[in-house]
């Protein structure tokens, strides 16, 4: 950020704090700033190292890395350097709490962010909840914005279901049929996936034939199938993450349902297309946060990909990366700006964060610290077209969100 953008960010923060109350006059209730050059802005990092999601938690971890790293080199927060604790949560709700607990209470960590996973994330928010301490997530939800799991100090960097699934709804539905069926991963994410694109699909006549849900680590969806078939549908809807979505793709593909249908993913994940290739995703069409290809347009999103690289051998980003950069980038901005690691303070501070870090405006919500951003749809490229092993999709098209595309704050159980 040049001097001129960060001298106007600087003052719309400060005019929010004054606004808020949390400035006296002349800034006479700033605290102190003079701290000792070894006290280290601590940032903690729960997220599934090990399980179904570590190609994501791996992800989230190099995005971090650059966000550390560019706020370090840029002299850190007067002088004190951050640190980011990373801690494998076994992609287990009450293993993430343990991971967290000890982050705050035994290695003093300032600010949580992190968790690849709808129901570990609001153990993490717990924790976090009681002891007063900033949580960014990094993980799809709708509930963790919802008043009973929600706090002041809960901030949700990534894209919501309700967000995702109704973008690629509006997208795919007028375009590709309205019968429909789901296969659905059975838990929080996979309903809300679920729910997201029923209340989108809904408004264009969608018909929902069937939703057959599966257990999370699913690793033989061909029982499914044959239902599947019989129901003869124009689309189906994969609502499912990370290990699942890649074997439910790769046996729909062997069994030859795309054949007779097309398929959907309301979030179709990078890694699993890295890994398995042309064949078993082509003409798969989907949502997604981010993509690297937004840098022929975009140029944040070229400064983005030229940092990651040079710090990762080469390698693009991925959505996952994308959200593990903005969640921990975020929050340090945040905390520079307030000049403090003080809770309400960042708080303040984060609340009036806008701008374009890597894909657009994206700023958080003031009843519930969502992150209104857009969503991309994208299908993903056969062999011909990509021009290397890491040019997988192709962007079909940008939803830009405002507030009236999410659900209402009085839905959310929010005071108006």
């Amino acid at each position: 950020m040049d001097n001129s953008k960060h001298s106007k960010m600087r003052r719309k923060v400060l005019r929010t704090m004054v606004a808020g109350g949390t400035l006296a006059a002349g800034g006479a209730a700033l605290p102190s700033l003079v701290r000792a050059q070894s006290d280290t802005v601590r940032v903690g990092f729960p997220v599934p190292l090990t399980g179904a999601f570590a190609a994501e938690a791996q992800a989230v971890v190099r995005g971090a890395e650059l966000a550390i790293k560019e706020f370090n080199d840029a002299g850190g927060l007067n002088g004190r350097k951050a640190e980011l604790l990373v801690r494998d949560d076994k992609l287990n709700p009450q293993e993430a709490a343990t991971r967290t607990i000890e982050l705050i209470d035994k290695d003093k960590a300032h600010f949580i962010v992190g968790s690849v996973s709808s129901a570990v994330q609001l153990s993490v928010n717990n924790v976090t909840k009681q002891r007063k301490v900033i949580y960014n997530s990094i993980s799809q939800s709708d509930t963790i914005n919802e008043a009973k799991d929600w706090s002041r100090s809960t901030f949700h960097e990534c894209l919501n279901p309700h967000m995702t699934a109704g973008a690629v709804a509006r997208y795919a539905i007028p375009k590709m049929g309205k019968r429909v069926v789901f296969l659905t991963a059975d838990y929080a994410y996979g309903h809300e996936m679920v729910r997201g694109f029923q209340t989108a699909g809904k408004a264009l006549g969608m018909e929902v034939l069937a939703d057959i849900r599966h257990p999370l680590g699913t690793t033989d969806f061909s029982s499914y199938f044959p239902r599947i078939l019989a129901l003869k549908p124009d689309v189906l809807i994969v609502c499912n993450f990370g290990r699942d979505q890649q074997i439910a793709f790769k046996q729909a593909n062997d069994f030859g349902i795309k054949k007779q249908m097309k398929i959907i993913a309301p979030l179709l994940m990078h890694n699993g297309r890295s890994v398995d290739g042309h064949k078993t995703y082509e003409g798969v069409i989907g949502g997604t946060g981010y993509y690297w290809g937004l840098e022929g347009s975009l140029a944040s999103s070229k400064k983005f990909n030229d940092a990651f690289k040079a710090l990762h051998k080469g390698v693009y980003p991925t959505d996952y990366a994308g959200l593990g950069y903005a969640g921990v980038r975020n929050v340090l901005a945040a905390a520079k700006f307030a000049g403090t690691t003080d809770t309400e303070k960042v708080v303040d501070a984060l609340r009036a964060v806008k701008g374009d870090l890597y894909k657009g405006n994206v700023f958080f919500r003031q009843c519930d610290h969502q992150a209104v951003q857009s969503v991309l749809i994208i299908e993903s490229k056969d062999r011909s077209a990509a021009a290397n092993d890491q040019d997988i999709f192709r962007i079909l098209a940008t939803e830009t969100f405002d507030e009236s595309k999410l659900r209402s704050c009085n839905e959310l159980g929010h005071q108006a």
